[in-house]
């Protein structure tokens, strides 16, 4: 590798891989500003994208912006671009989340370039899953990629399940008693299909699935508030495969961490030829979410519930174009 700075033409490419990340409500809270001077890309969390009422201390704009990070260094190791990672670099600039430079001593890791095609095959599917499980060899695969971002994924037993999916539906009663809550998931989803001047964040009705015709669902069911028309129904698994990602501590650091593994676990997972979703809402609730964790576990704060299973993969939603994302500064004129 000769170069030793990032050019703009390679960073908008690496961004329009990064901007293929979950987020929540599909949010995409994420701003990146190339500085084309120093070679450095900064990833910046943007507030105007924030949940104010079920995330108030920006844990799940972390955790997306962090999973942007880490598919845009599953594109660099893809290119050939050995990076150097920096997390929360300026303790005077909070929303500054992490920078990128390119380093010729960080090394290129084979595991990220492997995961590439997974990228834009990753999707939220709130779609039944199957019964058939998911077997341990992937499993531990699963637990090896998220131990390698420095953070944990357990497999819940029955009991721990049962006590998951009960939080989830006291989750859900919360979220329809509260306006604020009902508000401001209103304001990121679009319950009519095909509407013209579509948007390009926020989730489409063609991605909520369909409506659980037997009892509450293991995903967060964005119709709930009003009928979706040509919705459909069906019946979902009774028992999820879920897998709780966990970290020792509960920073902007961790988050950082955590957010990485997630992406991390869920393209490994897509890559071994399975679906996901994430179950979130009893993390927005600080009352519910430490009763989350598995009381046994060394590790304590939970992060991500994820359900895995074999099924539908999901429709992809839109992602805003990296000219809305992107800002180049320090361009010498020639």
């Amino acid at each position: 590798m000769t170069a030793t700075h990032l050019d703009p033409a390679t960073v908008a490419r690496l961004v329009d891989d990064a901007v293929t990340a979950p987020s929540m409500h599909n949010a995409q809270p994420w701003k990146f500003v190339f500085r084309a001077d120093t070679g450095v890309l900064a990833l910046y969390g943007d507030p105007e994208r924030a949940m104010t009422r079920t995330d108030p201390n920006h844990r799940a704009l972390h955790l997306g912006c962090a999973a942007a990070l880490f598919n845009l260094r599953v594109s660099a190791a893809r290119n050939g671009l050995p990076v150097r990672v920096r997390l929360l670099p300026d303790e005077g600039e909070p929303w500054l989340l992490a920078t990128v430079a390119l380093d010729g001593t960080a090394g290129e890791e084979r595991e990220l370039a492997s995961l590439y095609d997974a990228v834009r095959r990753r999707r939220t599917s709130r779609y039944p899953f199957g019964d058939e499980p998911v077997p341990t060899a992937l499993l531990d695969g699963l637990v090896a990629a998220a131990r390698w971002e420095g953070c944990r994924l357990t497999v819940p037993d029955t009991w721990h399940v049962d006590t998951v999916l009960a939080l989830v539906r006291d989750a859900e009663h919360r979220e329809e008693i509260d306006p604020l809550v009902r508000a401001e998931t209103a304001a990121w989803t679009s319950p009519v299909r095909g509407a013209t001047g579509a948007r390009r964040d926020g989730v489409p009705a063609a991605a909520f699935g369909p409506k659980s015709s037997a009892g509450a669902a293991p995903v967060r069911d964005f119709g709930r508030a009003g009928p979706v028309p040509d919705r459909g129904r069906a019946v979902f698994e009774k028992r999820p495969q879920l897998a709780l990602l966990s970290t020792s501590g509960d920073t902007r650091a961790d988050w950082l961490h955590a957010g990485q593994a997630l992406e991390r676990v869920l393209l490994r997972a897509t890559a071994d030829g399975l679906a996901t979703s994430m179950t979130s809402q009893p993390l927005e609730w600080p009352e519910l979410r430490w009763t989350v964790r598995d009381p046994v576990a060394a590790v304590g704060h939970v992060q991500m519930v994820l359900r895995l299973g074999y099924g539908p993969a999901g429709p992809a939603t839109a992602r805003r174009p990296v000219t809305e994302v992107l800002e180049i500064r320090g361009v010498r004129e020639r």
